[in-house]
Formats: C-alpha cells, sequence, structure tokens
C-alpha cells in the first residue's frame, strides 16, 4: 500500500459532511454541479459548501460542460474540475477544456466500457485521470466496483500522469483495492452514503481509520 493515500471524497451536498470529512483529513473535496446526478447540487449550492473548504482542495464535478461553464466554476473559486465524458469527446473540446482551466487543475473521467482501451488522444489535455465503473444507465458515481487490473495497467502504462482509482470503494474493501491496483489516489461516493448524497459519519471515520489509522 502507498505510503500516504489521497483521499476524494465526493458527492458532498450538505454542510456536517464537508465539516466532518475535513475534521478526518480528507484531501479533496468534491461538489457535483451536474443536476441530473442524485447528488447534484447545482453551481451556487457547490460555491456555497465549496467556502468550507480550504483552497486548492476544491473539485468541481460536471458531465460534458460548455467552456463558458468551465469559465464559470473557475471564477466561483474552485481548484480542480473533474469532468466525465464519452471517450469519443474530440481533441478539440479537450484542448478547448484544458486551456480554460489548466492541464494541472483539469481532472479527465472518460466513460469505458469494459472492452475499450484508454483514449490516448486524452492524454496530452490533463494530468489527472479518474478511472470509474462503466454503466449504461449513469455517467459516473455507479456505487459499483471496477476492473481493477486494467486500473493498475494503465496506471503502470501512463506513469506519467496521476491516477484515481473510483468506483465501489468503502471501508471493507479499500485497503484491498489499493493493495491490487498499487492506487495512491481514490475517490470514495456511495461507498460511506446512507443515501444519495447524505454521508454516513461511522462509514466515514472507518475509512479514514482503515487507511490512515
Amino acid at each position: 500500500m502507498p505510503e500516504r493515500t489521497v483521499i476524494k471524497i465526493c458527492g458532498l451536498t450538505r454542510e456536517i459532511d464537508v465539516k466532518r470529512t475535513l475534521e478526518y483529513g480528507a484531501d479533496f473535496f468534491g461538489f457535483i454541479a451536474y443536476e441530473p446526478s442524485p447528488r447534484g447540487i447545482g453551481l451556487a449550492r457547490a460555491s456555497d459548501l465549496a467556502a468550507l473548504v480550504p483552497r486548492d482542495r476544491r473539485v468541481l464535478v460536471d458531465v460534458a460542460p460548455s467552456v463558458e461553464k468551465i469559465a464559470e466554476f473557475k471564477a466561483h473559486g474552485f481548484d480542480f474540475f473533474q469532468i466525465h465524458s464519452d471517450a469519443s469527446t474530440d481533441e478539440s473540446t479537450l484542448k478547448a477544456w484544458s486551456e480554460v482551466v489548466g492541464v494541472s487543475k483539469l481532472w479527465l473521467a472518460p466513460r469505458l466500457k469494459p472492452e475499450e482501451a484508454f483514449p490516448e488522444h486524452f492524454l496530452p489535455y490533463a494530468n489527472t485521470f479518474l478511472v470509474d465503473t462503466y454503466s449504461s444507465q449513469q455517467v459516473g458515481g455507479t456505487g459499483l466496483t471496477g476492473d481493477w487490473g486494467r486500473f493498475a495497467k494503465w496506471q503502470e502504462t501512463y506513469a506519467a500522469k496521476q491516477w484515481i482509482l473510483a468506483g465501489g470503494l468503502c471501508p471493507d474493501n479499500v485497503v484491498q483495492a489499493i493493495g491490487e491496483t498499487g492506487a495512491d489516489r481514490i475517490d470514495v461516493n456511495s461507498g460511506v452514503e446512507v443515501e444519495p448524497g447524505v454521508k454516513d459519519d461511522d462509514q466515514l471515520r472507518a475509512l479514514f481509520c482503515a487507511l490512515r489509522g
């Protein structure tokens, strides 16, 4: 297991959950502006909650936004921008997103079917890539465990990039997941919830205890 796992808690919708997550020592905090998501809260609410978090730790999450929307997210004080999109997203779009926020601030999460190879045309436009479990019904946040072996392969193949493991991670499996993938960055959402957008304090505490002691 890595010496220290970088932990992002995503899908935050309540002040109490932000404060608890901050207290337990999360590195990044994810706020979903994509309103069709069960944890989508819109930009205004996301901005209010993000104000509770120190700078350089606030992540705005959306699905294939326009360049104008990304510029608006940036203007609201978010530090990183986790963008989910189809693997077929063209380079002109990726380039436009990257130019607005910068390669180091853009986290790309291509939606990939189990049989799909990693879309290498994404690589020049971000330093960080998030791998979530594919679902035909949802863009992300499926709560399903993914192909850890595939994640490990991509992380090794494209070692110059930072990789975030997502998909069904919870206190019961997170140590195993990190051991099998070598992931040093994880994204946890539904695995510490009692219902979409409502984090469970016991599960949050158990997650950080498992990884940080």
